[in-house]
C-alpha cells in the first residue's frame, strides 16, 4: 500500500450566506460541507498525498454530496451509509466584522453513531499515518470507542498516530475533556494543539513549557499552533519557530486543519522538519483567504508558484 494518511470522523452539511455581510438576516445560502478530519484529508490530497476518509453519513442529499465532493477532491472513501439517521449540518454566519459564528445540528446524526465496525481494519493496519481529533470522542460513547479501536490498531501495526486536540467546548458540557485529551496525547506520535488546548492537557504554562510537558507524555512531535503568531514545533531534539504569513484573513475556520494537512503531507513524502513546518504554516495562511471549511486549502502548485516568487501577478 502506498503511503497514506487515514482519518475518520463526522462530516456535516455546511450552510453559509451568499452575502456574508447580511449576517443573520441573510435569506440566500450556499450549501457545502465540512468536518475537521475530512478537511485534513482534502488538504493532504491537494498537496499530492494519498488520503483516506472513513465515516458514517445519512442516506440523504447531504450525505451523497459529501461523498461526491470528497471523491472529486481525490480522497478515497470507506463510508457507511446509515439509513436510520440524518447527516448532521452546521450554519456559519458573520456575527461581527471578522468574527464568524457556527451553529450545529448534530444530535443523533449519522456521524454521532460512528462505531468500531465502521473502520476498515485491512486499510487501517497498513496506514502510514492515522489522524484523529478530539471532536470524535465527544460525539458519543460509540464514537469514542471507535477512536480507541483505531488508535490501538494503528499502534499495533507500527503506524504514526497523529492527534489534533481541536477542542469544541459545546460538545463537552458537563464532561471532562482533559482526561480524554491527555490519554490520546500519550498514545500519539504527533500532537497538534493551540495554546488553550495544550493547557487543557497539561495546565497553564508558557508556550515552551506547554510543549515540553506534552512531549513528556510520550509524543515525539508536538506542534503548538499559535494563530497569527505562527507556530512552534518540537521534534527530532529541536525546537523550531515559524512566524505566520502576513495576510488579511477572510475566514479563519479550517486554518488549523490546513496546518495539520500541510505538516502530514510533507511527513508522508519524507520531507525535512523545516519543510514540514513551512508547508504547514503556508497552508494555514491559504485557508484564511477564502470562505468555507476546505475550499481555500492550497494545491501543491500554488505553494510552488509562491516559492518561485517571480513577481509576475499573471500566470499565462
Amino acid at each position: 500500500m502506498n503511503a497514506a494518511v487515514i482519518t475518520f470522523g463526522e462530516t456535516m452539511a455546511l450552510f453559509r450566506p451568499v452575502d456574508p455581510a447580511e449576517g443573520e438576516s441573510a435569506d440566500a445560502y450556499r450549501l457545502s460541507f465540512g468536518g475537521a478530519e475530512s478537511n485534513v484529508a482534502v488538504g493532504v490530497a491537494r498537496l499530492g498525498g494519498r488520503a483516506v476518509w472513513m465515516g458514517r453519513v445519512g442516506d440523504d442529499v447531504a450525505g451523497r454530496r459529501i461523498r461526491r465532493e470528497l471523491r472529486a477532491e481525490g480522497v478515497e472513501l470507506h463510508v457507511t451509509v446509515d439509513a436510520e439517521a440524518f447527516t448532521g449540518s452546521m450554519m456559519k454566519t458573520e456575527i461581527a466584522p471578522g468574527r464568524v459564528g457556527v451553529q450545529y445540528w448534530r444530535g443523533g446524526s449519522a456521524g454521532s453513531r460512528l462505531r468500531p465496525d465502521d473502520l476498515d481494519l485491512s486499510i487501517l493496519t497498513t496506514a502510514t499515518v492515522l489522524h484523529v481529533t478530539g471532536i470524535t470522542p465527544a460525539l458519543s460513547a460509540s464514537a469514542s470507542e471507535t477512536v480507541d479501536a483505531a488508535v490501538s490498531a494503528a499502534r499495533s501495526a507500527g503506524a504514526t498516530v497523529s492527534f489534533d486536540v481541536n477542542h469544541r467546548p459545546s460538545l463537552w458540557r458537563g464532561r471532562d475533556a482533559s482526561a480524554v485529551y491527555r490519554r490520546l496525547a500519550a498514545q500519539s506520535d504527533i500532537v497538534f494543539a493551540g495554546r488553550e488546548e495544550a493547557a487543557l492537557i497539561v495546565g497553564e504554562r508558557s508556550d515552551d513549557e506547554l510543549i515540553s510537558a506534552i512531549a513528556d507524555l510520550g509524543p515525539a512531535t508536538v506542534a503548538l499552533k499559535r494563530g497569527a503568531e505562527g507556530a512552534t514545533v518540537s521534534a527530532e531534539g529541536r525546537l523550531l519557530r515559524r512566524p505566520a504569513w502576513p495576510i488579511h484573513p477572510v475566514d479563519t475556520v479550517g486554518a488549523g486543519d490546513a496546518f495539520v494537512a500541510g505538516y502530514l503531507a510533507e511527513h508522508l513524502s519524507g520531507s525535512s522538519l523545516e519543510n514540514r513546518i513551512d508547508t504547514a504554516v503556508a497552508a494555514g495562511a491559504f485557508a484564511c483567504l477564502g470562505r468555507g471549511d476546505w475550499e481555500s486549502l492550497p494545491h501543491r502548485r500554488q505553494l510552488e508558484l509562491l516559492a518561485a516568487g517571480d513577481g509576475d501577478p499573471v500566470v499565462r
